[in-house]
């Protein structure tokens, strides 16, 4: 089994254009592009990329692009001497700079567990679970603390929201950072965030003219914060664009939108605003394929949808499935518009939204590639009328 990773350096990242190149070539030229957060320099060079792929084919291209507000945190941390332990700002806290000692909160961070304790004006060191992130901030801000460290119960970054904005800067830590953080310590929490609009911007390939396609294959470009997104969702994004290429001279091209959302990770911004700005395009779909983390085999390639198209996947490309969707990507607001869906995955792996999603096989992008196709060509092919 062959698997491209992240390139220790860019090199030549336009390798071959159009319906010469391969997923490998994709794959190579895209992830060392780094974490493709929606706004990013490098969620553009990416989409400059795709672009580019779908012109040489003979695609026409176009950029839809909105804005929504996002929470972003700019690169926060702790330091406890030399040692600096990063973590992520949770989502509705304020940022600033505060020391202070730390105060290890018993339990789980009740209203009861912070009386316990006298941490009026340090750093309250709470643990994760039970309680929502929200009320422990809030128990911890009434209690008089500085700032507060939610610790993860495992050794990996935690993305917490609060759902309102409190007045206290609130970080996560892993479970690891949590560990070094021992009562007593002077401690410095530096929570860095910016809290505002951002651009997103997804792409649009057809054929010239194509104003009411049959058939929709989409896939989102962006990943997450620190993560390269080899899985997810390069693997799906390069999908999508690897069904063009094998379109391109068939009649399905014709047919067909290939669409890269932006914005996916942030509550599927993309296609949602695809579907509230596109009514006629969405109301004349025949079926909308979704494709989000096919790169890696977690489980054996997987399909849910809507119940006619799962069962085509199940006798033509004798996929496992299911008529209930299993999947919150972005075929959920064609889903609910009313078109037919049917969403490809292979589970979640252990590199999921971590800095070590930068592994992709080729191979089972190759053969999700491959069932898909079978499936479509079943799913536009008219059904004889009985006699």
């Amino acid at each position: 089994m062959q698997l491209w990773k992240l390139a220790a350096s860019c090199g030549a990242l336009m390798l071959t254009a159009g319906a010469g190149a391969t997923i490998e070539d994709d794959l190579s030229s895209v992830l060392p592009f780094g974490p493709r957060v929606t706004g990013s320099a490098a969620n553009e060079q990416a989409r400059s990329y795709f672009e580019a792929q779908f012109r040489a084919m003979g695609y026409t291209t176009r950029r839809d692009v909105f804005t929504y507000p996002r929470f972003d945190d700019l690169g926060s941390d702790v330091r406890l001497g030399t040692r600096t332990l990063t973590g992520r700002a949770l989502e509705g806290s304020t940022g600033g700079a505060v020391t202070g000692r730390i105060v290890r909160i018993p339990g789980v961070g009740t209203a009861e567990n912070f009386r316990a304790v006298n941490v009026q004006g340090g750093v309250a060191v709470v643990q994760r679970g039970q309680l929502p992130f929200l009320d422990k901030v809030k128990n911890a801000l009434a209690a008089g603390a500085a700032g507060v460290i939610v610790v993860n119960t495992e050794a990996k970054e935690l993305q917490g929201r609060l759902g309102e904005r409190v007045p206290l800067p609130a970080l996560a830590v892993t479970s690891v950072a949590g560990a070094a953080l021992q009562e007593g310590q002077q401690v410095s929490l530096n929570v860095r965030v910016r809290d505002g609009e951002v651009q997103g911007v997804n792409v649009v390939a057809f054929k010239s003219g194509l104003i009411r396609p049959d058939i929709l294959f989409g896939g989102h470009m962006d990943s997450v914060f620190r993560a390269p997104g080899a899985n997810d969702n390069l693997s799906g994004t390069v999908a999508v664009l690897d069904l063009a290429r094998r379109a391109v001279n068939t009649p399905l091209a014709a047919r067909s939108y290939f669409v890269l959302f932006d914005g996916e990770e942030d509550g599927l911004r993309g296609s949602r605003k695809f579907v509230q700005d596109n009514p006629g395009v969405v109301q004349n779909l025949k079926a909308m394929f979704n494709f989000d983390m096919v790169g890696v085999d977690a489980s054996p390639l997987n399909v849910s949808g809507e119940a006619r198209l799962v069962e085509l996947a199940r006798q033509t490309a004798q996929l496992s499935g299911s008529a209930r969707d299993q999947g919150g990507s972005d075929q959920v607001p064609f889903a609910q518009a009313g078109v037919p869906t049917l969403f490809f995955h292979r589970g979640l792996d252990v590199n999921y939204h971590q800095p070590s999603d930068t592994l992709a096989d080729p191979q089972l992008i190759r053969a999700t590639v491959d069932a898909a196709l079978t499936t479509a060509d079943a799913a536009l092919t008219p059904v004889p009328a009985s006699r």
